[in-house]
C-alpha cells in the first residue's frame, strides 16, 4: 500500500497563491492575459481529463464551453446582469443541466461513437448560433462591462487584474474540489470503467449511472472555462466559442497535460498557449504545422502527456 501522503491540494494552495502574488506584481499585462485565456480552457480540460480517466474523448465540449459564454453575454444583454457572481454560476448551471439531459444519451455510448456523437452534438449548436440573428449569428455581440460583488473597474488594466485574481481562486477551488472527487468512491470508480465495465456492475455499481456524473460535471467546468473565457475578452461569437476547432484544442490540451493530476490541465495549457502564440509570432505561415508536430511527439514519446515527466522528476507515483 502507497503510504506517501498526498501533497495534491497543499500544492494547488500555494502554487495558485504565489501565481496571484507574483503574477499581479511582474506579469505584464499581455502574459497575465494570456494565463488568464489558458487557466480558463485548463476548466473545460480539467472536466475531459475526468472522461478520459473513464477511457472516454469527448470532441464536442465547445457545445458546454460556448453555452457557458453565450450565457454571461445573454444575462447582460437581454436582462441587465453583470455581477459576476451571478453570472458564472448561472453558466456552470446551465451547461450542466444541459450535459445531464444529453447524458442520457451519452452514457449509453463509448469509444468512437461516444466522441463523433459529442461532435454531432456540439454541431446542432453551433448551427442554431450562426443561424439566429438574435443570438448574434456569425458576428456574435460585445459582453456588458462585467462587476464584482457591486463594483465595476474603471479600466481595461483593473479589469484584467481583477479577473486574474479571482480565475487563479476559482481554479483553486475547483481543482481542489475535483481532486477530492477523485479520491473519492465514486471518483475511483473512473480506472474501473475503463478497464471493465462488466466488473464495476458485479459490484452493485451501475457504470453508465457513473458515466453520467462525470459527464454532468465535466459539462458544468466546460461552461464555466467558457463564462470565464467571455468575460476575459468582453466578446462572444459561434467561431472562437463553439466550432469543432474549439473542442479540437481542448481534446489537444487534454492530451498534451495528461491525465495523471488535476494540476496538469493548468500546466498544459499555458504551455498550449505559449506554443501556439509564439509559432505564430515567429512562423506565421506554418505555425498549425508546429502546433501538429508537438501533439505528435506527445502521443508517441510521452503518452501520460507533458505530468508524466514532472511526476517522474519528483518521484511520484502517477495515479490513472
Amino acid at each position: 500500500m502507497d503510504m506517501k501522503r498526498d501533497w495534491t491540494l497543499p500544492g494547488l494552495t500555494v502554487g495558485f497563491a504565489l501565481i496571484a502574488v507574483v503574477g499581479t506584481l511582474v506579469l505584464p499585462d499581455w502574459l497575465m492575459a494570456l494565463t488568464v485565456n489558458s487557466f480558463s480552457r485548463a476548466l473545460a480540460v480539467l472536466g475531459l481529463m475526468v472522461l478520459w480517466r473513464c477511457g472516454l474523448v469527448s470532441f464536442g465540449h465547445a457545445l458546454y464551453y460556448g453555452l457557458g459564454a453565450y450565457v454571461v453575454a445573454l444575462l447582460g444583454k437581454d436582462w441587465g446582469i453583470s455581477e459576476v457572481l451571478i453570472t458564472l454560476p448561472a453558466a456552470a448551471l446551465l451547461s450542466g443541466l444541459v450535459g445531464f439531459g444529453i447524458g442520457f444519451i451519452m452514457r449509453r455510448y463509448r469509444e468512437i461513437f461516444f466522441a463523433m456523437l459529442s461532435l454531432a452534438f456540439s454541431m446542432v449548436m453551433y448551427g442554431i448560433l450562426v443561424k439566429t440573428e438574435a443570438l448574434g449569428s456569425t458576428d456574435g455581440f460585445s459582453i456588458e462591462q462585467p462587476s464584482f460583488m457591486g463594483w465595476t473597474p474603471e479600466d481595461a488594466t483593473e479589469k484584467l487584474h481583477t479577473i486574474f485574481l479571482m480565475l487563479c481562486f476559482i481554479c483553486w477551488a475547483v481543482a481542489a474540489l475535483v481532486h477530492r472527487y477523485l479520491q473519492s468512491t465514486l471518483g475511483n470508480l473512473t480506472r474501473a470503467i475503463r478497464d471493465n465495465e462488466i466488473r464495476v456492475e458485479y459490484l452493485g455499481i451501475s457504470a453508465q449511472h457513473a458515466v453520467h456524473i462525470k459527464y454532468v460535471m465535466s459539462a458544468a467546468l466546460a461552461g464555466l472555462g467558457g463564462a470565464m473565457l467571455a468575460i476575459s475578452l468582453g466578446q462572444v461569437d459561434p467561431d472562437s466559442m463553439v466550432n469543432w476547432p474549439v473542442s479540437g484544442e481542448l481534446v489537444f490540451v487534454t492530451i498534451l497535460s495528461g491525465p495523471g493530476s488535476v494540476v496538469a490541465p493548468f500546466i498544459g495549457s499555458v504551455l498550449f498557449e505559449l506554443i501556439r502564440t509564439y509559432a505564430f509570432e515567429w512562423v506565421p505561415g506554418a505555425w498549425q504545422l508546429i502546433v501538429g508536430a508537438t501533439l505528435l511527439v506527445i502521443i508517441f514519446f510521452l503518452p501520460g502527456g507533458v505530468w508524466s515527466l514532472i511526476s517522474r522528476a519528483i518521484g511520484k507515483r502517477e495515479d490513472l
